[in-house]
């Protein structure tokens, strides 16, 4: 009765839930389809990244004038309408490749309208979200999408593999555009989202209005601190195995693409049964502490992984640290949800997703250069310290990033396991 009552409260969220996971798997084929095609056109590393970066950068920009202006407005019209316009980017490239005519700097184009637009969407999502779950039921949803993400990490290159080969990328294309049509009808017909008041919002000035998520978060400085913790956790990862686990584990294991594979693999299934465990565990009462513990573990494993030459030991370190990390997440999520007013959180939360996010393309930068200009050849330069460094981690190819990823993970574990005596943390465990 009780797990009918859980499914019954939750019935738009899973409504919502599930037909966004079709639409963001339809996605994914896609991108990993024009991956392949652009990687195939260019034969350079460049292009691929490049679509990436023109993916990610308009969405930070632009998240502060997004949440604003969701806060004003209706979320539900907010998202089909970033559904629409994302159905149109792929029915734009479908008909350029028809016809012979895509190019490369049509999907720069088109994924920089698409990141502008998902600023919107994620922030009217993440507000819908909190309207239509119950707050006891934060943290459980948060596994949910877990499942979905990593569900959708598992297949989407499997599928887009599979599609390439029976139909090209037209058919691929196709039925991306299914995926947006079947989103579109159940977020139109099936799912309702409760507007809220929105206390002279219209009347204050938008760009006022627009620092208000700032100002909360400076206003409280539990959660301020806890949003400048993930901003350096998240530079902290890019810089280990987050940004360099596929030149570690190539460079380790002579290049092996199928070790690289398996490893990845272990990183999807550590994601899934993570999200599965917050999905069906009771939530915790102190969840700041959580977070802590799990980032400490997250990163005890990045040492360990380091240590080790075995693609065994490092499957099994990526997997138990993203159960961690998702449990570590889901936490994060419930404690903003739980603590911001529902008529701001649209600029809450896209002030903190913002602040978490600024460090990432630094550590991205910073990742290849430290890997390439300064560890890999300081391990083959003899040296006292080398000398020492190498009866640690060996002498082979990626000695260099396992040093990296063995002093990201001591500055990991120290930063987290003193955050749990800082007092200012405290009331975020207060109920």
């Amino acid at each position: 009765m009780n797990k009918l009552s859980t499914i019954k409260e939750l019935k738009s969220f899973l409504l919502l839930w599930f037909s966004q996971t079709v639409s963001e798997l339809g996605t994914a084929m896609t991108n990993y389809a024009l991956v392949i095609w652009a990687y195939q056109k260019t034969g350079m590393a460049s292009s691929v990244t490049m679509l990436t970066f023109c993916m990610f950068l308009p969405t930070i920009l632009f998240r502060f004038i997004a949440g604003t202006f969701v806060d004003r407005r209706n979320k539900k019209k907010i998202m089909l309408t970033a559904d629409l316009i994302a159905a149109c980017g792929s029915l734009i490239v479908l008909c350029l490749y028809a016809g012979s005519f895509l190019e490369i700097w049509h999907l720069y184009l088109i994924n920089i309208v698409l990141s502008f637009m998902n600023s919107f969407q994620e922030s009217a999502s993440f507000v819908a979200i909190s309207l239509i779950v119950p707050q006891k039921h934060y943290t459980r949803i948060g596994g949910l999408q877990g499942i979905s993400g990593s569900i959708v990490s598992i297949l989407a290159p499997a599928l887009g593999s599979i599609l390439l080969v029976a139909g090209g990328m037209e058919l691929v294309l196709l039925c991306d555009l299914a995926s947006f049509a079947f989103a579109f009808v159940i977020l139109l017909f099936l799912v309702k989202i409760p507007e809220i008041k929105h206390e002279n919002t219209e009347q204050e000035p938008f760009l006022k209005s627009c620092k208000d998520g700032i100002r909360f978060l400076f206003d409280n400085k539990a959660l301020l601190h806890l949003t400048l913790f993930i901003a350096v956790v998240n530079l902290l990862a890019k810089l280990g195995n987050d940004g360099l686990l596929a030149p570690f584990v190539l460079s380790r294991s002579g290049n092996d693409q199928r070790v690289l594979g398996i490893v990845q693999a272990a990183t999807s299934a550590g994601i899934f049964i993570g999200s599965i465990v917050m999905t069906f565990h009771k939530p915790v009462k102190k969840k700041a502490r959580l977070i802590f513990i799990s980032c400490a573990f997250i990163y005890f494993v990045e040492v360990i992984m380091c240590l080790s030459v075995h693609p065994a030991v490092w499957s099994i370190c990526n997997f138990t640290g993203y159960v961690a990390a998702v449990i570590m997440g889901a936490n994060q999520t419930a404690i903003l949800r739980e603590r911001v007013p529902v008529q701001i959180q649209g600029r809450v939360f896209s002030a903190h997703d913002t602040i978490m996010n600024c460090t990432n393309p630094l550590g991205l930068l910073l990742s290849g250069y430290l890997a390439d200009y300064i560890f890999e050849p300081f391990m083959r330069t003899e040296s006292p310290l080398q000398s020492v460094l190498i009866c640690i981690f060996k002498s082979d190819s990626g000695s260099g990033i396992a040093v990296m990823f063995f002093i990201v993970g001591i500055i990991g574990m120290l930063i987290s396991i003193t955050r749990l005596r800082k007092s200012v943390y405290q009331e975020l465990d207060q109920n």
